[in-house]
C-alpha cells in the first residue's frame, strides 16, 4: 500500500508528534511495510473462525478456598509507622 509523506505528517499530527525532516522518510517506509504485511492477511479465509479474546487461552491456577487464621489487631499494627487507639494513622489525602 502506498503511504505518502502527507499520510505520515497527518498521523504525526493526530498523535501529537513533532517530526524532524530526517524522520519522515524512514517512517513512511516503515508504515508502508507494516501495511503491506497487514494486507497479506486479506487472503485468509476467516469465514468459519470463531472470535477469541486471546491467542492462547490463559490457564488460571485454582486453589481451594479454605479458612486460615488471620492476624490479631496488635500483630497487624506491629510494623505500622504510626498508630492511634488501635488504628493506622495515615496522611490526609483531601
Amino acid at each position: 500500500m502506498l503511504v505518502t509523506r502527507e499520510d505520515v505528517l497527518h498521523c504525526a499530527k493526530l498523535a501529537a508528534l513533532r517530526l524532524e525532516e530526517s524522520e519522515i522518510e524512514p517512517l513512511r517506509e516503515d508504515m508502508e511495510q507494516l501495511l503491506s504485511f497487514a494486507k497479506r492477511l486479506d487472503v485468509l479465509d476467516l469465514g468459519n473462525a470463531e472470535p477469541v479474546m486471546h491467542a492462547i487461552e490463559p490457564q488460571l491456577r485454582r486453589r481451594e478456598d479454605a479458612e486460615a487464621p488471620g492476624l490479631t489487631q496488635s500483630e497487624a499494627l506491629a510494623n505500622a509507622p504510626d498508630q492511634d487507639r488501635g488504628y493506622f494513622v495515615v496522611p490526609k489525602i483531601l
